[in-house]
């Protein structure tokens, strides 16, 4: 479910009206999150790094609102609840497309993942879901640490969802720190809702 957004007493009514006039509205900021106690808690609870790592970045999703915003025309809604669509590696290196329902627990979002991801791979589609935007669209390059990212794009097309990439963690002293890109729509966020995403998310981990 979602509601209309009340633009006219939005404090941000101003930038969104100059943002989504932008021919390039996106901004992408890439940080290190520190995923040591998360990589622990997958080996003791015999749970994907993967899937469990998606849980609580959606879970931090969720609970920034400006993350739930989506355009619509001129106008803007807020979704009660995001989903989760991310690539999935095929067995012939191509790729497809795979959608998580969000769950309220971690294992249970975790095993019915598992049982996604190989629905997914059998069936060998690539499966875009273009017209849906109650998710968040993930990837992942679990082959490079990298330090920016940059999503290919489609501008004859509304699109204002938020991609977040997970790179290859790298060890750093005694920890397992691996690279998050967040790509969002300017016109719906700033800066400050990438930080409160990141700042969400890393809480998550260490309390865990």
């Amino acid at each position: 479910m979602y509601r209309p957004l009340d633009i006219a007493t939005w404090n941000r009514q101003a930038h969104f009206e100059l943002f989504r006039q932008y021919e390039h509205p996106f901004f992408n900021l890439t940080a290190p999150v520190d995923v040591t106690r998360l990589h622990e808690f997958c080996q003791d609870s015999s749970l994907s790094f993967f899937l469990a790592g998606l849980f609580y970045s959606l879970k931090a999703a969720n609970e920034v609102e400006n993350l739930r915003y989506r355009l619509r025309g001129e106008q803007a809604i807020v979704w009660d609840k995001l989903d989760a669509g991310s690539t999935v590696l095929h067995d012939d290196n191509t790729f497809g497309f795979c959608y998580f329902k969000y769950e309220e627990e971690v294992k249970t979002f975790c095993q019915k993942g598992v049982e996604r991801i190989a629905a997914q791979k059998a069936s060998g589609k690539l499966d875009p879901k273009e017209h849906a935007d109650d998710m968040v669209h993930y990837s992942v390059i679990p082959w490079v640490s990298f330090t920016g990212f940059q999503h290919a794009r489609r501008h004859s097309i509304s699109d204002s969802i938020p991609k977040i990439v997970f790179g290859k963690y790298y060890q750093q002293n005694s920890k397992k720190l691996m690279p998050v890109s967040v790509e969002l729509h300017h016109a719906l966020c700033d800066g400050y809702h990438a930080g409160r995403y990141f700042e969400r998310f890393q809480r998550l981990l260490q309390e865990l």
